[in-house]
């Protein structure tokens, strides 16, 4: 029986699926597309041009996604994307999408990419997108952010993807020359204060206003970040806002940080915006008799 006979539309299709729309040269030509399918598809718009051998397959319209894909494709096979542009990917810094950054192990020069070189890259697949690992990412933030900036990042990067201290300090000691770096150890190790939420800073004004200790903010325990801890009373508290918390993920870290805080011996408790903005006397009762 004949096997199913692919066509080069197909094997375009293919790869581009794969990688949000894009596709490099290199590629096609690795898959057995010949120099001259590819000048005819050029040719007749089916495959647009945007970067130098990068090309979007049918369509004009780029997303972040796609954009960034066609950086890396264009830097050549091994690179990935990283800096401010993986951290908005990762969703570790807001706002606009940046330009795109990618790393790479030789030299390269691509018209609106900045590629730079780097001998070791910690590296993960997001998405189909290669790109620098949280912990990396945040190296490579450090000499780019303001130490709020930097702190916001860190919390996101723990709260999305787990990321420790001492997963951030192995990257650091690969990089001893890097920029930012004591900030960023003063960072990932909590002494940098952070409030990060409306709920939370209604919290701690109530704790001022009501001459109750005020708690550490957002510094790591137990090798994770948590919202209020009062270590000379073991006690831990996280504040839960429904935004944050209304999914099966964050249910199952809810959990799983009250089980850290009994295990490190620490009292466990939630407050949720009810306590907090509507019901805050029967919350301060408990925190005094708890605190005394």
């Amino acid at each position: 029986m004949r096997g199913k006979v692919i066509t080069v539309d197909q094997v375009i299709a293919r790869i581009a699926g794969r990688q949000h729309g894009v596709v490099a040269r290199w590629q096609l030509l690795g898959a057995g597309v010949t120099s001259r399918e590819i000048e005819i598809r050029v040719g007749r718009g089916s495959l647009l041009p945007v970067l130098r051998g990068v090309y979007r397959v049918g369509h004009a319209a780029p997303s972040v996604q796609s954009t960034y894909m066609a950086a890396v494709l264009a830097c050549g096979e091994g690179a990935v994307l990283c800096g401010r542009a993986a951290a908005y990917l990762l969703g570790l810094i807001k706002g606009s999408p940046p330009p795109p950054e990618v790393l790479t192990r030789g030299e390269r020069h691509v018209k609106g990419v900045r590629a730079r070189r780097s001998r070791v890259i910690e590296s993960i697949i997001w998405r189909g997108i290669p790109i620098t690992t949280p912990a990396r990412t945040l190296v490579d933030l450090a000499a780019a952010l303001n130490e709020e900036q930097l702190a916001r990042a860190a919390h996101e990067a723990d709260v999305r993807y787990k990321t420790t201290p001492a997963q951030v300090e192995a990257v650091l000691r690969s990089r001893p020359r890097t920029n930012g770096a004591t900030t960023l150890r003063r960072v990932v190790n909590g002494d940098v204060k952070l409030v990060l939420s409306t709920l939370e800073r209604r919290f701690l004004a109530l704790l001022r206003e009501n001459n109750v200790p005020l708690p550490r903010t957002n510094r790591p325990a137990g090798g994770r970040f948590v919202d209020c801890r009062w270590p000379e009373h073991r006690l831990t508290v996280e504040l839960d806002s429904y935004r944050f918390h209304n999914s099966r993920h964050a249910w199952e870290q809810d959990r799983r940080r009250e089980r850290e805080a009994y295990a490190r011996r620490d009292q466990f408790r939630r407050y949720t915006w009810r306590d907090v903005f509507e019901q805050p006397r029967l919350m301060l009762s408990e925190l005094r008799e708890l605190l005394a």
